[in-house]
């Protein structure tokens, strides 16, 4: 998610999922939040989504021309920029537009359609079709035609959506079936279905086991790469480069080319003791305001979160640089877990999920600021622009982030476990929270043991992906996108699936065509039913309903 915005969805989401969970922590409901309000939000968002701009920016000639990282992402955006500068890449650009277009307009109808059949009832319209059957259906086994997902499909990699469909199967297939067999003995079967003392629990700390396992994992691994490759650069340096007296025309212009981009990217110089300054000053207001909206993160805290910052941004960055892996997410629990556990049960939970906020929003913008510069780098673009345009971006971002969600959040039940907007996302970091404040008394029964077993299956399986050969590690699947549909459910890992079948037969067919129309296809699917939100939530709003449940049961069932 870009600046701006995972503060606001992250913490203002917590609102929802505090009644979903029920937990009565001391300090820990939103009630004990001064001013819980669009405005607060908008506030915190101003206060440290800055930070991360300033953080690295003293290190950008390091990362771009000294280690000369690669930034995978930020190159194809480069090359993608550059493209449009010939007449080929001009012409193609217009034609990527018209397919765009063109099927956002079929996304955003087809979902106006759809709204019509989607009446009042929790299970009316195409987004309950069991199109696998009925017996499927309460497994959340079906296809809810949601161009947006499909659009994702055809986005992501292929191993990426099998991933999802294969942890689809294994939990709502198997494991969640199987567990339920033992209501009344591993559970108390009267709970609710949203009750962590019962399946629920299962569904999210066995994602939870998933999450963390991965994230450990690449965290360790991209450390250790950082390490080497640092050491590698260092050990070069002392070596002194053998240059050819000759040089051909081909090499010669390259060579003056990679002159003039470095003389581009230096011309336009931020002075580290800018940086330094910004960073020191924002930082101090942060540490002053954050405990006002935050009573439960002391002051020396938040102090302690700004001093650390930077070298967990420069890991982050570096990691990116290499990998293309943006690990803040996993960040964010190193800090949600310690500030959790070390402020206790008197106001744990929302000190350890603002500092995941906190932590993850500097560690992400320092990330994204230098995949930019890397782009702007290789598109001969000014550094300083391009620095200037991440701020004005960051804080458009701090008024739009909380602006939508608060719009999604008046018109649509967000949270809900049984509605279209579950955030899993928001419940999964309030229960480790959680887990960091009480451990793991609360879990239902053998819950940590199967936990357990899900962890140290995705320390294994990212150990094959790593040590396999490449032509048998692309078939290995993903743990992080195996655990998204175990507290989701299967519709979802379904149509990604539909999507990634269309794009594998259509790269079958014209792999060139689908290399170029494929992402602006996907794009049109995407934002067309995001569109559809904006009318469908004014609607809500005015409690405008749709006039028709369409509505599917069993062959002879009574109306």
């Amino acid at each position: 998610m870009r600046p701006g915005g995972f503060g606001s969805y992250m913490l203002a989401m917590d609102q929802k999922t505090y009644e979903l969970i029920g937990a009565d922590y001391p300090g820990n409901r939103v009630e004990d939040i001064k001013n819980p309000s669009l405005g607060w939000m908008i506030g915190f968002m101003f206060v440290v989504s800055f930070l991360g701009l300033f953080s690295l920016v003293p290190l950008r000639k390091v990362m771009v021309l000294d280690y000369k990282l690669t930034y995978p992402s930020g190159t194809a955006t480069a090359l993608l920029i550059n493209s449009f500068h010939t007449h080929t890449g001009a012409e193609l650009a217009g034609k990527q537009v018209r397919s765009l277009g063109k099927y956002l307009s079929i996304s955003f109808f087809w979902s106006f359609f759809k709204w019509f059949f989607s009446g009042v009832g929790d299970s009316c319209g195409f987004d309950n079709f069991p199109s696998l059957g009925l017996a499927a259906f309460k497994n959340t086994f079906y296809f809810d035609f949601s161009p947006t997902y499909i659009g994702c499909g055809l986005i992501c990699p292929h191993i990426v959506n099998c991933s999802v469909l294969l942890g689809a199967i294994i939990s709502w297939g198997f494991l969640w079936p199987f567990i339920s067999q033992y209501a009344g003995d591993w559970y108390p079967a009267d709970l609710g279905s949203n009750d962590f003392k019962g399946l629920y629990g299962y569904k999210v700390f066995i994602a939870i086991a998933l999450i963390l396992g991965d994230g450990l994992y690449n965290l360790i691994k991209i450390i250790l790469l950082t390490t080497r490759e640092i050491c590698d650069k260092r050990s070069k340096q002392n070596d002194l480069p053998l240059v050819s007296s000759f040089q051909d025309s081909e090499t010669s212009k390259i060579l003056t080319e990679e002159k003039k981009r470095d003389q581009t990217f230096l011309k336009d110089k931020i002075h580290p003791w800018f940086a330094a300054s910004g960073y020191v000053i924002l930082a101090a207001i942060s540490t002053a305001t954050i405990p006002t909206i935050f009573p439960q993160l002391k002051w020396y805290m938040v102090l302690v979160s700004y001093i650390i910052a930077p070298a967990l941004a420069f890991c982050n960055s570096y990691g990116t640089g290499l990998t293309d892996w943006n690990l803040t997410s996993t960040y964010g629990k190193l800090g949600l877990f310690i500030f959790a556990s070390l402020i206790g049960t008197n106001g744990g939970v929302m000190a350890g999920l603002a500092a995941c906020g906190v932590m993850m929003s500097i560690v992400s913008t320092a990330a994204d600021l230098m995949q930019d510069f890397k782009t702007g780098y290789l598109t001969y673009s000014s550094p300083r622009s391009m620095f200037v345009s991440q701020l004005v971006g960051t804080a458009m971002g701090c008024v739009i982030a909380p602006l939508t969600f608060w719009l999604y959040w008046t018109a649509f039940d967000i949270g809900s476990p049984d509605g279209p907007y579950k955030a899993p996302y928001a419940v999964i970091f309030r229960e480790m929270a959680i887990l960091g404040v009480e451990g793991f008394s609360s879990l239902p029964k053998h819950c940590l043991e199967i936990c357990c077993v899900f962890f140290a299956l995705a320390l294994v399986v990212n150990l094959l992906r790593d040590v396999t050969p490449k032509k048998v590690s692309r078939f290995i699947p993903i743990p992080m996108a195996m655990a998204v549909p175990f507290y989701i459910g299967a519709y979802f890992a379904i149509d990604m699936f539909v999507g990634t079948v269309i794009l594998f037969v259509w790269e079958r067919l014209n792999k060139k065509e689908s290399e170029d129309y494929a992402g602006a296809v996907a794009s049109g699917l995407i934002c067309g039913d995001g569109i559809w939100t904006v009318p469908s939530a004014v609607f809500s709003i005015f409690r405008i309903n749709p006039p028709i449940c369409m509505y599917f049961g069993p062959s002879g069932a009574s109306s």
